[in-house]
């Protein structure tokens, strides 16, 4: 039987903003008044330091798929380099961040659309949305590019927005309830370190939870146009749009308001459009947020499923999930992704808010997982392919001592997780996790290790 393979309907524009919208994570919007009551103006440095580590692991994973275009994402890497258990574990366990966030995320929507509608049961909206994305996705690969597109295209009008409402404001002079705007703001307070070195390490995890998500170009390497030079070009400005959207972002809210004058329980960035005078600021940003979140469930539903096609295809999952239609989507792995989403509406009714958090901790223990694996591949692919490595066009910089750089600030993530109480329990269940798929690889059939190409 002719091998049905993925259609590359994906175009420069689309990939370009599915980089953007996953550079850019809801934690901005909403989470940026936390992070900036934890550590003061030196949170910057923290988004400066993980963005740097992310381009890095964006780079490895560049090069990995560039070697081959046959791949339709890192797990069949994985598979060449750490073997078949490795693809297993690493394809379930990415299978099920995507899973944690679209639950969390289908959550949120039901949230959000409250502060409009508060008399709708807050499993509504949700359920709502999750249809609208399934049915979108089943649709091309094309459709899908196009609601990240935009999806992406709102959350940067609405960064670029506060950065020319507060600049302005800065250069002005302009006069709020906690002083005058200005730039001196930002070192005035205590200092660039005003809760010392402890709160600037406990940032981290918050930092790191914001980046979750930007390796999600990596999966769309199989269903892009041109895939050489848009994916190189992809990652290359994610350095560009870390110190826009988020240094940039950070110190001009930092500048308006002096750190401490931040409310951690509410977006920094209606605060920021209040003072200028826009009184529609929180609906706009529970638009802003609304528009996010859809976005991530949006990335869940189309990664989950190329996941589990991926895994099907080497026969690490039910091969039913390799059938596509005839529009090139896998409709089989979609609907059984989307349904274990749907779980989410329903446990909206029986199960505390306090389970979301320790699956979503549990995630970002995940995807620390997920990019060291790709690391390692990286490590592996330079040391057993040096020839292959030498035709790369796109290599990782500073071979190999980024790639140490890297697993060594992964590691210190993991202490960060484990000094903080609502994340240390996710160390602890995470291990079941990655235990419960070794019995289940080691109960499967076994199959001859594919040659890499």
């Amino acid at each position: 039987m002719q091998q049905q393979e993925l259609a590359r309907g994906l175009k420069n524009r689309h990939v370009q903003l599915i980089a953007i919208g996953g550079a850019i994570g809801t934690g901005l919007f909403l989470g940026a008044g936390k992070s900036i009551h934890l550590a003061g103006p030196s949170i910057l440095f923290a988004y400066l330091i993980t963005g740097v580590i992310c381009f890095l692991i964006m780079r490895a994973l560049g090069e990995l798929l560039l070697t081959n275009l046959n791949y339709n994402s890192f797990v069949d890497f994985v598979q060449d380099y750490l073997g078949n258990m490795a693809a297993f574990i690493t394809g379930w366990t990415y299978w099920f961040c995507w899973i944690s966030i679209a639950m969390a995320d289908i959550t949120a929507v039901g949230l959000y659309a409250q502060f409009w509608f508060p008399e709708v049961p807050q499993w509504m909206p949700g359920l709502i949305a999750l249809v609208v994305l399934l049915i979108m996705n089943l649709a091309t690969v094309k459709l899908f590019g196009e609601m990240e597109f935009w999806f992406a295209l709102i959350k940067v009008i609405a960064i670029l927005a506060l950065i020319v409402i507060g600049v302005f404001m800065i250069f002005t002079g302009f006069s709020t309830d906690s002083g005058t705007s200005s730039f001196s703001n930002l070192w005035s307070h205590g200092g660039m370190f005003p809760n010392g070195l402890n709160g600037f390490i406990l940032s981290f995890q918050m930092v790191v939870f914001a980046f979750v998500g930007i390796e999600l170009v990596g999966l769309t390497a199989g269903e892009t146009e041109n895939p050489k030079k848009v994916i190189p070009q992809a990652i290359n400005n994610i350095p560009i749009r870390i110190l826009i959207f988020y240094i940039g972002a950070l110190i001009v809210i930092m500048s308006i308001y002096p750190w401490n004058a931040i409310n951690p329980l509410e977006s920094p960035f209606v605060q920021v459009f209040v003072a200028i005078g826009i009184v529609a600021a929180a609906g706009i940003v529970n638009f802003v947020v609304l528009t996010s979140a859809a976005s991530a469930c949006n990335s869940a539903v189309f990664s989950t499923s190329r996941m589990l096609y991926s895994l099907a295809k080497d026969k690490n999952a039910p091969v039913p999930f390799t059938k596509l239609t005839g529009h090139k989507v896998p409709s089989n792995a979609l609907f059984f992704s989307t349904v274990v989403i749907l779980i989410s509406v329903v446990l909206n009714y029986v199960m505390p808010e306090g389970v979301f958090t320790l699956i979503t901790s549990v995630s970002t223990v995940c995807f620390i997982f997920i990019w060291g694996i790709t690391v390692i591949c990286h490590l592996k692919y330079r040391k057993t392919r040096p020839n292959l490595a030498r035709l790369s066009k796109f290599r990782m910089p500073l071979y190999p001592i980024t790639n140490y750089l890297i697993l060594l600030f992964l590691a210190f993530v993991l202490v960060v997780l484990a000094l903080a109480e609502d994340t240390r329990v996710a160390l602890f269940v995470t291990p079941v996790w990655f235990i419960l798929l070794i019995v289940l690889y080691k109960m499967r059939p076994t199959k001859a290790k594919r040659k890499i190409a």
